[in-house]
């Protein structure tokens, strides 16, 4: 009999109790409303010439000296004076380039941004535009009693509702 008590209180001992120290449950409602905005990058692209050749002669009709290119700037856009080539020796070979890119004027004219749309766009070589959302009915709205409701709105608008529900036990 004292075998049988040793035995049954050891393994009173190494059996663990069990223990429930709480029950928690956290329940989230969001709602998420976005309008895109408006943007408008602009890069101004600068004046450039270039020739190249060989086996022709050149004039440009001036008495300068200066054969071709680029001359006095005006708001940013320089002058510009082709050249006029032609074979230099009949039935040679020969080869002629020239390349001429006008670059951006310094006008201040700018873009306007109005109810989210770009009006006007920058009058310059590189843009990169970007119309703005518009709100339109774009509404959302949380409840005690239900599911987040969201009411889609206009162009580049985003609504996102969520209900979440964590439950935790034996935390």
């Amino acid at each position: 009999m004292k075998k049988l008590f040793l035995l049954a209180s050891s393994l009173f001992l190494i059996t663990p109790a069990v223990n429930a120290v709480e029950i928690t449950s956290r329940l989230t409602d969001s709602v998420q409303l976005t309008v895109d905005g408006a943007a408008s990058a602009a890069t101004r692209i600068g004046n450039s010439y270039s020739v190249s050749g060989s086996g022709v002669s050149t004039t440009d009709g001036t008495t300068s000296g200066v054969v071709g290119g680029l001359g006095s700037a005006t708001n940013g856009v320089n002058s510009f004076t082709s050249i006029t080539a032609s074979q230099a020796t009949s039935g040679s070979a020969f080869s002629f380039t020239q390349s001429y890119t006008e670059g951006d004027s310094t006008s201040t004219t700018s873009t306007s941004v109005t109810s989210g749309l770009v009006g006007s766009l920058p009058l310059f070589g590189q843009t990169t535009t970007s119309s703005g959302g518009v709100a339109g009915s774009l509404a959302g709205t949380l409840s005690s009693t239900g599911v987040p409701t969201i009411t889609a709105g206009g162009a580049g608008t985003t609504a996102i509702g969520q209900r979440s529900l964590e439950l935790s036990v034996f935390k």
